[in-house]
């Protein structure tokens, strides 16, 4: 199959993926940017709409690509290609991959979640930085997390820092977005206890029951869990600090506590 190149950085389309860069357009247009092979096999099987997608055969890693664009393209996927330097001038990543599309965004909201009988899920408190929370999306993802709800959010879900840094797994987990009064109503609703990390606690976390329906919930670093959360937690917990710093990255600290529940749960 052959594409139309492009070679101008003027062209239209390579323009607008250059602003869907900025947070702002990509809340206006609703669109965001994938990059990647494993990022757009992955948003088309877990039903992300692609709607415009950019090449360039000099920075492919493998042999799969081809057979992916001509499957976009018999989709109604508009496919072209373009000279190394634009895909590079679009691109988030150094080192791009040749791969660079246009979808549209999913909303996501606790409707949209699974009830689950004894289920692990997991809620992540005005999580700052993209490469925290797509960390977060890949490890809620290996350890099996049946629902994830982002609160007061202050990064977008769909910033590609974040689809880089899950590495699909945004795709993949079942998401919702919410203020922390929904979601504890929410949680309460569904009989779902809360778990907290915290250091004013004497509870470790690998001696607390995690086989029932619960949901870990974690914050910032700097200034941790808001108080609502704190009030209402019904199993607060405290990681083990055996050095002089006194918090772990939080991202580091969500894979420990998803593994433990994982563990517990005899890995199923």
């Amino acid at each position: 199959m052959e594409f139309v190149k492009i070679t101008s950085a003027q062209n239209e389309m390579v323009k607008h993926i250059i602003k869907l860069r900025d947070r702002r357009p990509r809340e206006k247009e609703q669109l965001t940017v994938l990059e990647g092979y494993r990022e757009l096999t992955r948003a088309r099987e877990y039903g992300m709409e692609l709607v415009e997608c950019c090449f360039s055969p000099s920075h492919f890693l493998g042999e799969n690509e081809y057979p992916l664009l001509e499957a976009l393209a018999s989709e109604g996927v508009r496919v072209v290609e373009v000279a190394p330097h634009l895909l590079e001038k679009m691109a988030y990543r150094e080192r791009p991959e040749g791969l660079i599309a246009v979808a549209k965004m999913k909303r996501h909201t606790l409707a949209d979640l699974p009830i689950v009988e004894n289920g692990l899920y997991l809620v992540a408190e005005a999580v700052e930085k993209p490469g925290n929370l797509g960390s977060i999306l890949r490890s809620a993802d290996a350890a099996g997390v049946d629902g994830f709800i982002i609160c007061n959010k202050c990064t977008d879900l769909y910033n590609p820092n974040v689809i880089r840094a899950s590495t699909g797994a945004l795709f993949s987990v079942p998401l919702a977005e919410a203020e922390n009064e929904e979601a504890l109503a929410w949680l309460r609703e569904h009989g779902i206890r809360t778990l907290a990390a915290t250091p004013h606690t004497e509870n470790i976390y690998t001696d607390v029951d995690m086989t029932q329906s619960i949901a870990i919930v974690v914050g910032t670093e700097q200034t941790g869990l808001t108080e609502l959360w704190m009030k209402h937690s019904d199993l607060p917990v405290r990681i083990p600090m055996l050095g002089k710093i006194d918090s772990l990255n939080v991202a580091t600290a969500t894979t420990i506590l998803l593994y433990e529940a994982a563990r517990q749960r005899g890995w199923k």
